[in-house]
């Protein structure tokens, strides 16, 4: 799960965050051909969140993520979207006519984390939908492979078409999405509109 803020409003979006989740995020580095940077909070289930925003830099203007960052954060900051973890991005990549882009960011202690990603063009047309992600580097490197909170994901609240998302998902309504219990609802602007946690001290929406 992507949350977008303007700079002013980074650290205190991640301690906001951070707290109603129940543990702190780390320094995910900086997204060099994004013009980005994050940082993350891995939960339990294989999932994570992640705080984004621009850097002062030209990447930001030129790249689609950091198109789709600076737009969201201009709207007052909010969930930028959901991203969907594949095991091999060439079938997207086929039915959506064009190859993914190369990703990565250094992480503060160094090792250089990168992965294939694919969709933000049709994040930034239309909301609602995911974008998809490959990782290029083994499972104990990924942001969700160290769980800081027993927190999972429980559900999303998303403003869209079904029948649209599951077309571009590529799979039924109900896949990736089995585990999570999605609540459509009407609103003039499409998008993810809340995401629900379950924490030990209860369900947290934000």
């Amino acid at each position: 799960m992507s949350y977008a803020v303007a700079r002013d409003s980074f650290v205190s979006t991640v301690q906001w965050i951070g707290s109603a989740l129940g543990a702190g995020f780390v320094d995910g580095g900086v997204h060099p051909r994004f013009g980005t940077r994050n940082f993350i909070l891995p939960l339990s289930g294989g999932t994570f969140v992640e705080v984004v925003t621009t850097l002062d830099h030209p990447a930001a203007d030129r790249a689609p993520f950091g198109q789709a960052v600076a737009r969201r954060a201009a709207e007052g900051g909010g969930w930028l979207g959901w991203v969907v973890s594949v095991d091999d991005i060439a079938p997207v990549e086929a039915r959506l006519g064009r190859t993914s882009a190369e990703g990565h960011r250094v992480r503060p202690d160094g090792f250089d984390l990168r992965w294939k990603q694919i969709g933000l063009l049709e994040l930034l047309e239309e909301p609602q939908l995911p974008y998809f992600l490959q990782w290029s580097v083994p499972v104990e490197e990924r942001p969700s492979a160290d769980p800081r909170t027993s927190t999972t994901i429980h559900g999303l609240s998303i403003a869209g078409d079904a029948a649209s998302i599951a077309e571009f998902l590529g799979e039924p309504a109900d896949h990736p999405l089995d585990q999570i219990d999605v609540t459509w609802v009407e609103d003039e602007e499409p998008g993810l509109v809340s995401v629900e946690f379950a924490t030990a001290h209860g369900p947290v929406t934000i």
